[in-house]
């Protein structure tokens, strides 16, 4: 009963506060679209007004780890794992710049979606292979303007919160940018929020850590299997890690 009633809270909080915010995204893009070319102060309120609706919800308890090993002055391919599509929301608590590939039915989201085509956010349509190739090429074109890119390496959530095999795109992506390639591990959200519910329950540990940059030098003579191979292994040994830390699986 409580998990339905927060649940139904955070929602009504929500459904309340998507167009407030998004008429300040509105305002903030008009005034800085001429000498923000990134558009990073939007970004930045984009963390915060994600930021919210976890800091509003009095059972989610979200701890955050290794934000320094981000560099502000580097181009970064940034993959995570993926358990609940709360991470979005959680990723932002970070308050790091990136553009994050997301799929198509987020921009469809009235406010929320705006924003994310307001921000330049990359869509993915999934099951389409020229929307594929536009979100690599899109992807390629955010790199080589020097904005760092975020992805969910997996494609797509796990159903009992281990990393799955990696998609191949953000490692082709890396090696032909060049760019270093900065792991972020979660654990946490896959209970709060597990797939296919919109109900929560109970009082949840979050914890998000950023792992140390893996430099282009140490895979550019690996493939591209190798690649993900290599950054799969050290998320999984980090996310077990993390469990041991958190003290539950």
């Amino acid at each position: 009963m409580l998990g339905r009633i927060l649940s139904t809270y955070i929602l009504i909080v929500m459904a309340i506060t998507f167009p407030i915010f998004f008429v300040g995204a509105l305002i903030i893009w008009l005034l800085t679209i001429l000498f923000d070319k990134h558009l990073k102060l939007l970004h930045y309120y984009t963390c915060f007004w994600a930021s919210v609706y976890t800091w509003a919800m009095p059972t989610w308890f979200v701890k955050i780890e290794g934000r320094e090993k981000y560099k502000n002055n580097s181009t970064y391919m940034i993959v995570s794992n993926h358990q609940s599509q709360l991470d979005i929301l959680v990723h932002f608590r970070l308050f790091l710049y990136y553009k994050i590939v997301s799929k198509a039915e987020i921009f469809r989201i009235p406010f929320t979606g705006w924003n994310m085509y307001l921000n330049r956010y990359i869509k993915l349509v999934r099951g389409n292979k020229d929307a594929a190739k536009k979100m690599m090429i899109d992807s390629e074109n955010t790199l080589a303007a020097g904005e760092s890119v975020f992805i969910y390496a997996e494609g797509t959530r796990s159903q009992d919160n281990e990393i799955k095999a990696f998609k191949p795109g953000a490692f082709i992506l890396a090696k032909q940018a060049k760019v270093p390639i900065l792991p972020i591990v979660l654990n946490g959200t896959g209970i709060a929020l597990p797939k296919w519910k919109m109900n929560t329950e109970g009082i949840h540990r979050i914890i998000v850590r950023v792992l140390d940059e893996i430099p282009y030098e140490r895979f550019a003579n690996l493939s591209v299997e190798e690649t993900a191979d290599m950054v799969r292994q050290i998320m999984i040994g980090e996310l077990a890690r993390l469990k041991n830390d958190m003290g539950h699986v």
